[in-house]
């Protein structure tokens, strides 16, 4: 693979907090951070998150709160601080912080989207049809469902539209962009979300709307040479993957852009995007990771449906990094994962408490007992299957299997509480128990290795324990906690 690796999540809505739902996602996308900084280096890999500040949405609830087109900046000046430290509350390690109000990004945005322009590609015509607000979306018939409404959001939040904006051409570049997909130069992962982009690219392909008329959404960037219009929110959005590397001065990582993503926005990061790339001239990416959703009671997450789950109350009930084993362990890969508290509970017990906790709580007063101690200076090198590029671990999470990655560690950590029950290290003399037991926690710093891109905390702090100058007891990593809610 090429030496560095850039990743990616959307820009998330600066309307409110940040829910379990877009944990999910830059979660995901920190874990590979983190796994490819521990194999090629910090200096080579780069992870971008971020606010997208612009549009209807943030408009109307900056509205709602009391302010108003000139004061709109102070409200997502507020939202960014949250969101930062809501990131940092998680553990996402991102290296830039995405605004699309940075003078820079929207000066950026203008000249790509001139770009199209200058390639022909862009006309003035009249929209007739519907808009989710939620979505911040033109809906195609393809995307309401059977009473005609948006199924992602509340059926107030879709309205009749008739306006007159620019269009981009792309039916001109569908299918260019079906054939490189076809031919995986544009990778879609999983499997099952390459062949719905397909499918959809097999039918009738549309030029889209890229403006709004600024009586309609007034919050947004100018369109070039029109300042009547602004720039639709989703098309100026889908251009910070490469400002944010202007702005950075990182242009050489988009040769290996991954872009991590939900299900919903697929056909924008895998249709509409390649085709603006491929009108303004710019090398793709190399692909996407698309994956399901996190459902509730079996309904999508959703402001407009009320049925929130925040970071917040998951960090409060299982702490960091046991909130991110808890999404991790149950990651939506090709379906959706319909979450509870309740199963949420019961495989931070089963997993954390009595699995990892204990066996590391086991080794320690063993240790301890017996005076053991690994020196700091001690090379205790992880096992091949974690250090090196071989074995289901890598594979597992190079593909994005995070729930199978954990079961390659989680195995490991079975395997390794047997073998103490098998032993009874307990009943043999300090010098019998030694060997053992220094194999023990060398095994235990391995595992610490593994689970650094997932339990980032949990790592350090078996590392530390274990790496002398003398092993000892500590509080236990994750306390058992009581079922249900």
């Amino acid at each position: 693979m090429d030496k560095r690796f850039y990743v990616t999540t959307p820009i998330y809505y600066a309307n409110g907090a940040p829910h379990v739902g877009h944990f999910v996602t830059t979660t995901a996308a920190d874990v590979v951070a983190r796994y490819y900084r521990q194999t090629i280096g910090n200096n080579n890999v780069f992870f971008t998150t971020g606010l997208d500040e612009h549009g209807t949405t943030v408009e109307q609830s900056a509205i709602k709160e009391g302010y108003n087109l000139k004061t709109i900046q102070k409200y997502v000046d507020k939202r960014a601080v949250e969101w930062k430290k809501a990131f940092e509350q998680t553990g996402i390690s991102y290296n830039y912080f995405v605004r699309t109000t940075n003078p820079k990004h929207e000066e950026f945005a203008k000249q790509f989207i001139q770009k199209l322009i200058d390639n022909n590609d862009v006309y003035k015509s009249k929209y007739y049809g519907k808009y989710c607000n939620g979505c911040e979306k033109f809906l195609t018939l393809s995307d309401l469902n059977k009473e005609g409404y948006c199924p992602l959001h509340r059926p107030d939040q879709v309205v009749k539209v008739e306006e007159k904006n620019y269009f981009f051409k792309l039916s001109k570049y569908a299918p260019k962009v079906k054939k490189l997909i076809l031919e995986n130069k544009i990778s879609i992962i999983p499997e099952s979300k390459r062949e719905e982009i397909l499918s959809r690219l097999g039918g009738k392909i549309e030029d889209i709307s890229i403006s709004r008329p600024k009586e309609k959404v007034a919050w947004g960037i100018d369109f070039p040479n029109d300042s009547r219009q602004t720039c639709y929110v989703w098309i100026e959005a889908l251009i910070n993957y490469i400002s944010s590397l202007e702005i950075t001065d990182k242009k050489e990582f988009w040769l290996n852009a991954h872009h991590f993503l939900g299900k919903d926005i697929s056909w924008f990061h895998n249709v509409i995007w390649p085709a603006m790339l491929l009108s303004a001239k710019y090398n793709l990416f190399k692909g996407t990771f698309i994956h399901s959703f996190v459902i509730i009671s079996g309904e999508k997450i959703s402001k407009s449906k009320g049925n929130i789950i925040t970071p917040k109350e998951l960090i409060e009930k299982y702490g960091v990094d046991g909130t991110r084993y808890v999404i991790l362990s149950n990651f939506p890969y090709i379906n959706d994962s319909d979450i509870t508290w309740g199963h949420l509970t019961e495989k931070y017990n089963a997993d954390l408490a009595n699995g990892l906790g204990n066996l590391v709580s086991r080794v320690a007063k063993l240790c301890e007992q017996n005076d053991l101690a690994l020196s700091s200076d001690t090379n205790v090198k992880p096992h091949v299957s974690y250090s090196s590029q071989q074995g289901g671990y890598h594979v597992h999470i190079e593909r994005f299997e995070f729930n199978l990655a954990l079961e390659e560690i989680w195995r490991d950590i079975k395997d390794l509480d047997v073998e103490i029950s098998k032993n009874h290290p307990w009943d043999l003399s300090k010098e019998k128990a030694a060997q053992p037991l220094q194999k023990y926690a060398r095994e235990l710093i391995n595992i610490a290795y593994a689970l650094k891109p997932f339990l980032p905390e949990t790592a350090e702090k078996i590392e530390k324990q274990f790496r002398g100058p003398k092993i000892k007891s500590e509080a236990p990593l994750f306390p058992r906690l009581p079922t249900g809610r």
